[in-house]
């Protein structure tokens, strides 16, 4: 990797740990190619990324980011998942390191906000943006629908009167 490279690499890795609303790291030490291929699917299908880089790179990107702290993280065999969802990526990863025992989660940044390995295992019990979105949507309908209720229950009530008056008199 020449020079041009590694500065180009060096201003994407700052991109992504600017614009991120999530990042963790985690070892990944012997894990395959095909494990890492399945951890790499299930994040793009949350909306985030996964990215392995140099260390010595992803500290220069760091310097003057809002993560910052987490390169102390970054030594050995190092993997980065980020999105912009600040739930997304803790929860993949947390899911895939249950399942996967060589993947192992370090801790991670949520903005300026360190996470150690419960703050991401908490950030992943969250509920995702989605999630969130829905439950409001069905507080916001919730009322309109009781009151909709509560306007026809009396017709309701009157016409069944009337049924079963009318059945009587038959």
């Amino acid at each position: 990797m020449d020079r041009a490279q590694k500065e180009a690499l060096v201003d994407e890795l700052g991109q992504i740990f600017t614009d991120s609303g999530v990042v963790v790291v985690s070892h990944y030490a012997g894990i395959t190619v095909a494990e890492m291929q399945d951890f790499r699917a299930r994040m793009r299908e949350a909306g985030g990324s996964v990215r392995v880089a140099k260390n010595k790179l992803a500290k220069i990107a760091l310097d003057g980011k809002p993560c910052e702290s987490i390169s102390g993280m970054l030594t050995g065999m190092t993997v980065m998942s980020y999105s912009e969802d600040p739930v997304a990526a803790a929860k993949v990863t947390n899911d895939y390191a249950k399942e996967n025992d060589k993947l192992v989660i370090l801790g991670g940044a949520m903005g300026e906000t360190a996470l150690d390995l419960a703050g991401v295992k908490a950030v992943a019990a969250m509920p995702s943006r989605e999630e969130l979105i829905a439950s409001i949507v069905g507080c916001i309908g919730a009322p309109a629908s009781n009151i909709a209720g509560a306007i026809g229950a009396p017709a309701s009530n009157i016409a069944s009167i009337l049924e079963t008056v009318e059945e009587k008199a038959a």
